[in-house]
């Protein structure tokens, strides 16, 4: 019996004594992001995204015409002069690439953002495409998405030229006129690479941002910075009848067995969490800066409680829960076109994001056996599979990390999962190391404009995206190079 109770205490009770003492130990921490008060940048920077803004840069599927997106390559030729003059500038069907020779042509690094935008919508507080300046923000349709990236990038290597600094390394600057369709842009200036043997050291792309208190119980500014983005997939499920009158309907018609399927997805979710070192890296470092004793002790110690955060996380928010399991949303639906007509056809259609513990075969084969069960069909429309994980561990991650302490000192840093697309996702071939960060502070305003109405950015933001660039370049001097 003693042995019993011995047993017991050490199985449960050293645990969570040694989770308590790690938890009163542990240092507890603040952020803080200082907005530039230096009014000169911040004007001359306001402006320049201001005119980039006014130019509108829609992208469709159904209109692929690059003539629009080259208005604006010249509109950018007058506003970056010297990088236009000073380095390689092609135009792949539209989309922009740049290289900045370096006194090595090893290990080449890529700074990327995108040009296009997507439909602007009506009930603007400023019209989308005026670039209005006001109440410190620069407003309008790609401000945050992601003009004000690019023009940070172009900026400071602007700057960097007219000094006369020659990076150590090459440096190519990319912008694709496609990423919001998930078009051929991003693949086509990947290709190039590919053709022309370049392989890329770090690649430096949207995604990830300074973002505001980004869990529940955890104020403050942090560095999200994506390490990986699921796959993107789309399927149909459909389900069959012979139809007949709505006067005498059978039992399971396709859309009540549509309904069920449907019902039980969402009931009894079909996919695993699992924490992935993204996770467990990004609730172990926001710990120390938890508001609450609780938390702390909970996100301090994933060894102890991550079986508990695995079942807890999901109940919590949708967004976490994204970042620990396969998604799957049901968008769209068809049946019969007669309000008294039972359907010989009826679909839904779903959108997924897989992840990769559980990836996009995997994933979809679950479905499909689940969808048997329902007498269901189904039809893949779009597999796309999960980007290759940015090592943690890795000189890269290192290298961004130190620069990210550098120009913004008082932010928490916060590896995460990437839940949407980008065009880095195209680079795999070329690119062991993407890094998904965006150097601006986008609030709960901002998040909420990207894509929606009054997209704007804070001006005061703007500097220190510049000065984040320079330092990713200046960085490379550091490295040793391979031959």
């Amino acid at each position: 019996m003693l042995y019993l109770l011995y047993t017991l205490l050490c199985l449960i009770v050293l645990p969570l004594l040694i989770a308590l003492v790690r938890t009163l130990l542990m240092p507890r921490k603040t952020t803080d992001y200082p907005l530039s008060t230096d009014l000169s940048r911040v004007d001359a920077y306001a402006k320049k995204l201001s005119a980039m803004v006014k130019m509108e840069t829609i992208s469709s599927r159904n209109d692929q015409n690059p003539e629009k997106f080259r208005a604006f390559h010249q509109l950018l030729r007058e506003l970056f002069p010297h990088v236009f003059s000073a380095c390689q500038v092609m135009d792949l069907e539209g989309n922009l690439l740049i290289r900045w020779k370096g006194e090595t042509d090893a290990d080449p690094i890529l700074l990327m953002s995108h040009m296009d935008v997507v439909e602007p919508g009506e009930g603007w507080r400023y019209p989308p495409f005026s670039g209005e300046i006001a109440e410190g923000k620069v407003w309008g349709r790609g401000s945050a998405d992601t003009k004000c990236s690019l023009m940070a990038l172009l900026q400071a290597a602007e700057e960097l030229i007219l000094q006369g600094y020659t990076p150590k390394c090459d440096v190519y600057l990319a912008s694709s006129c496609t990423e919001e369709v998930g078009g051929t842009g991003g693949p086509r200036l990947a290709r190039w690479l590919k053709e022309n043997g370049v392989h890329l050291y770090l690649l430096c792309d949207e995604g990830g941002s300074i973002v505001q208190n980004p869990v529940g119980g955890v104020n403050g500014h942090y560095a999200a910075v994506g390490i990986f983005e699921k796959g993107y997939g789309d399927v149909r499920f459909i389900a069959r009848s012979k139809g007949g009158h709505a006067s005498a309907p059978g039992k399971n018609t396709p859309l009540v067995r549509l309904g069920k399927f449907m019902y039980h997805v969402e009931k009894h979710y079909p996919f695993k969490s699992q924490f992935s070192p993204a996770v467990s890296a990004m609730f172990t470092g926001l710990a120390p800066y938890a508001s609450s004793f609780p938390l702390r002790l909970l996100m301090g110690n994933l060894w102890l409680f991550r079986p508990l955060m695995k079942k807890v996380m999901p109940m919590i928010s949708s967004q976490a829960a994204a970042m620990l399991r396969t998604t799957i949303a049901f968008t769209m639906a068809s049946g019969s076109t007669g309000y008294n007509v039972l359907p010989m056809e009826a679909s839904v259609c779903a959108n997924l994001r897989f992840i990769p513990h559980q990836g996009t075969d995997e994933s979809l084969s679950v479905l499909e056996k689940l969808a048997k069960k329902f007498d269901l069909e189904m039809e893949v429309i779009y597999r796309g599979y999960p980007s290759a994980a940015l090592d943690l561990k890795g000189e890269p991650f290192k290298l961004v990390e130190e620069v990210i302490s550098q120009v913004f000192p008082h932010v928490g840093m916060m590896p995460y999962v990437v839940t949407g697309g980008t065009d880095a996702r195209f680079y795999g071939e070329v690119c062991d190391s993407c890094v998904r960060f965006s150097p601006v502070r986008y609030g709960p305003e901002q998040m909420a404009g990207m894509h929606g109405l009054n997209e704007n950015v804070e001006t005061g933001t703007l500097p220190g995206a510049v000065d984040y660039f320079k330092a990713i370049v200046k960085a490379q001097e550091k490295r040793s190079y391979a031959n």
